[in-house]
């Protein structure tokens, strides 16, 4: 519910601060008195578009604020999802708009973005205008109206969460048609790329392990002389390092008991040695492993060959991702292989999952056949006290192939004459007969689910005063039913059932003319109503008819 509203520096409106209560309120006031504005800045705090044209003359920037109670709308999900603060008791919404054009969006003083504001706004208020009555035309409309009415949230959810897994199955039959035929086009180009790559019998480090052995093959002189010549060093016959310590090391030793410090000497010298033999007769063995092998040269290099052929073809540059690629054509042609195993499965579950949506569907049908004749009743007895006696309006459900919301076509058919055919409502009905269609429907809705507050903008517009007077109770009907309704009217006969009572107003101030808004008393309501009824001359019998529609 809409608590209070703050309007600075927008448009006429200097500064506005105006409380709102329960049930049925009116908002009065002559035309260009500003009405218009106070909607076009609630419209801000529903999302809507911003223009700073509409940031007052002479001002940095406009503020629109609204301060709403949740308790009603079980909205806690909304703020936990978005990380915003949550107060069921004290909600406020607001939007800046500066002159250089930026514009800012607050939920509880958290920044928002405007599609998080518009996702809580919808959810608030809900302005009626005459545009709005386009909405007549719109099939999700009608068949919106008429689940609310059949109360089948549970078969819809059931049947929504089947059509998704069946949208889903679809979706990869779909994908893996289109796959086998591309791979079966692509068959044998797929089974070349892999034996190509399979010949090479390739594994992971085998080109780093190829190179080596070339670079030692094709420098393996070099290679033999220089462990010759090391050889001839450490254990050669002319001089042998290896035998040298052996006698360094005696020599220490012979020395010991007179000279103790050569002791940790003569070990550090047998550690080394020891080492050295060792390393010795590794270079030895070196000696006669390396071996200039033209034929194992060129077999090596062929692979090598083949190998930098293949990165290069397949624009990679390791084995292992050659490697990576042999295993995924593998894939695809086990895939293709399998190929009509798997689509006949695939084929099953997809049908499978269709019947069962068809099954679904049937009982969603059958649920808003029963909700749409309940709505064609008290539609009738909504529209007869309107001014339509002889009213006829129908829902048609028609079949549909399955869809996100059923397999169901819904049109509201309307026929305000016996002698006229029922045709689409949208189509036949005049603007005072959508305005009072699209009233009752309001009400009636409004009686199933915890509409948002509903602000009806001159719904009123070409009716008499006596069906005003019937739709001003249908409003406050709305309004006693734990709803908050807002009427902008310029018919005394709504404005004088409104519990509470606004009045817009203009005014000329020294900065120029200012729109402003308050809530009139009893006895400024008289006078407001008397005005609506004769004019700006208030006579006697003004007052008196006005005394008449406040007291009725």
């Amino acid at each position: 519910m809409l608590k209070r509203l703050y309007i600075k520096d927008y448009t006429l409106i200097d500064e506005l601060d105006m409380e709102f209560y329960p049930g049925f309120s009116v908002i009065t006031g002559e035309t260009g008195a500003g009405k218009s504005i106070i909607l076009g800045a609630i419209g801000l705090l529903l999302g809507n578009r911003a223009d700073s044209k509409t940031i007052k003359d002479g001002c940095a920037k406009c503020t629109i604020e609204a301060e709403f109670d949740l308790s009603r709308y079980q909205l806690e999900p909304f703020f936990t999802e978005n990380d915003i603060d949550y107060d069921a008791g004290d909600c406020i919404i607001r939007r800046e708009l500066t002159a250089a054009g930026k514009s800012r969006a607050f939920i509880n003083d958290t920044p928002v973005s405007l599609a998080q504001m518009r996702t809580l706004g919808e959810q608030l208020v809900d302005v009626h205008s005459q545009h709005q009555n386009l909405l007549l035309q719109q099939e999700d409309f009608q068949l919106n109206v008429v689940d609310i009415i059949s109360d089948n949230a549970q078969q819809r959810s059931a049947y929504r969460t089947a059509y998704d897994e069946y949208k889903q199955l679809e979706k990869r039959l779909i994908d893996l048609r289109v796959a086998i035929e591309q791979n079966r086009k692509d068959e044998e180009y797929l089974r070349f790329q892999y034996n190509d790559i399979q010949s090479a019998n390739l594994y992971e480090g085998m080109q780093e392990e190829l190179e080596q052995e070339s670079e030692t093959l094709t420098h393996a002189e070099d290679i033999k002389q220089g462990l010759y010549h090391a050889d001839s060093l450490l254990n050669g016959d002319d001089r042998n390092i290896v035998e040298d310590l052996k006698s360094a090391i005696q020599s220490l030793q012979s020395i010991e008991e007179v000279y103790p410090k050569v002791r940790e000497l003569a070990e550090r010298l047998e550690t080394s040695r020891i080492e050295i033999k060792d390393i010795a007769t590794e270079i030895n063995d070196g000696i006669d492993d390396i071996d200039f092998d033209p034929a194992r040269l060129d077999k090596i290099q062929t692979q090598l060959d083949k190998i930098y052929a293949l990165e290069q073809k397949f624009h990679v540059g390791s084995v292992e991702e050659l490697l990576q690629l042999q295993a995924d054509l593998k894939t695809r042609l086990e895939q293709l292989d399998n190929s009509d195993e798997e689509l006949a499965d695939l084929q099953k579950d997809v049908e499978k999952k269709h019947k069962q949506c068809e099954q679904l569907a049937a009982a969603l049908t059958k649920s808003r056949e029963q909700g749409a004749r309940l709505i064609e009743k008290e539609m009738l007895q909504r529209l007869v006290p309107l001014g339509i006696p002889n009213v006829r309006f129908q829902i048609q459900i028609e079949p549909k192939e399955l869809a996100a919301q059923g397999a169901d076509k819904v049109q509201f058919l309307f026929s305000a004459n016996t002698s006229t055919a029922l045709q689409p409502v949208s189509q036949v009905a005049s603007g005072g007969e959508i305005a009072r269609v699209m009233l009752s429907l309001k009400a009636m809705i409004s009686g199933a689910v915890k509409l948002p507050t509903i602000i009806f903008d001159e719904i009123d517009t070409g009716v008499s005063g006596k069906i005003a007077q019937k739709m001003a109770l249908m409003m406050k009907e709305m309004g006693d039913n734990n709803r908050q309704v807002i009427s902008i009217t310029h018919l005394p006969q709504i404005a004088a059932l409104g519990r509470s009572h606004y009045k817009v107003y203009k005014e000329e101030t020294q900065q120029g003319t200012a729109s402003r808004m308050t809530l009139l008393n009893s006895e400024e309501r008289v006078t407001e109503i008397a005005q609506m009824l004769s004019g700006d001359n208030i006579t006697d019998a003004a007052i008196r008819q006005a005394n008449e529609l406040l007291n009725s």
